[in-house]
C-alpha cells in the first residue's frame, strides 16, 4: 500500500516525536528533582517557595479529607464561566469595533492602557468590589483575558485581505454578508490561537 519511502519517513517522524515527548518529559522531571534537592538543602526558603514532597503531601491530605476534588470542580467551574464570558464579549466587542471604525478610534487609546495595566495586581480593589467570592473571581479571570481576545480578534479582523473585500463589495455584498462569509471565516485561525491564551488567562486569574 505504501512504498518504503513513505514507511521510512512516517517511522522518522515517529522517532522525533518520540524524542520531542521524551526530553519534555525528562526536562519537566530534572525541574521538580532539582526544586526539591534545593529544598532539602535549604538552599531556598520552602515557605516561600514549598517544595515537591510538600506539595504532594497537601494533594494527599486534601484527597484523604474530601475537599481535592471539591476545590478542583471550583476552580475549573470559575475559569469555565470567565473563559466563556470573554470569549463571547470579546469576539461581540471586536465586531462592535470593526464594524463602526469611528468606535475603534475613540476606544483604541483605552483599550492600550487597560491592556498594559497589572490587572493580578488590581485584586484587592475588585475583592472590595465584588467581595471575596466566586464574583470576585470571575471577574478578575475576565479581566485579565476579555481585553487580549478583544485586541487579538479584532486586529485578526483588520488583517482580513482588503482585496477580498473590495471584491465582496463589487459584487454587491453588503456589511453582514462580508462578515460572515469572509471576515469571521478567515479569523478562525487567530481565534482558535486566541482561545489558547485565554483558557490559560482565565486559569490564572481564577
Amino acid at each position: 500500500m505504501f512504498s518504503e519511502e513513505h514507511i521510512k519517513y512516517q517511522k522518522k517522524i515517529k522517532k522525533r516525536q518520540f524524542w520531542i515527548h521524551f526530553i519534555q518529559i525528562i526536562i519537566l522531571l530534572s525541574f521538580f528533582l532539582i526544586w526539591q534537592i534545593l529544598a532539602d538543602t535549604n538552599m531556598i526558603n520552602t515557605f516561600i517557595f514549598s517544595s515537591p514532597k510538600k506539595m504532594i503531601d497537601t494533594i494527599l491530605s486534601l484527597h484523604h479529607n474530601g475537599d481535592l476534588y471539591k476545590h478542583i470542580w471550583v476552580t475549573v467551574y470559575e475559569t469555565l464561566i470567565s473563559f466563556g464570558l470573554a470569549t463571547i464579549l470579546g469576539i461581540f466587542i471586536a465586531t462592535i469595533l470593526w464594524w463602526f471604525p469611528f468606535i475603534a478610534k475613540v476606544t483604541d487609546p483605552y483599550l492600550t492602557i487597560l491592556n498594559s495595566l497589572p490587572k493580578v495586581a488590581l485584586g484587592p480593589i475588585i475583592i472590595i468590589w465584588c467581595g471575596a467570592g466566586i464574583k470576585s473571581i470571575i471577574f478578575m479571570a475576565l479581566l485579565i483575558s476579555l481585553i487580549i481576545t478583544i485586541i487579538n480578534i479584532y486586529q485578526s479582523f483588520l488583517n482580513t485581505d482588503k482585496n477580498k473585500i473590495r471584491l465582496m463589495k463589487s459584487l454587491g455584498a453588503n456589511k453582514w454578508q462580508i462578515y460572515t462569509k469572509l471576515l469571521f471565516p478567515n479569523s478562525m485561525k487567530d481565534l482558535i490561537s486566541t482561545l489558547k491564551i485565554n483558557i490559560s488567562m482565565s486559569l490564572i486569574g481564577s
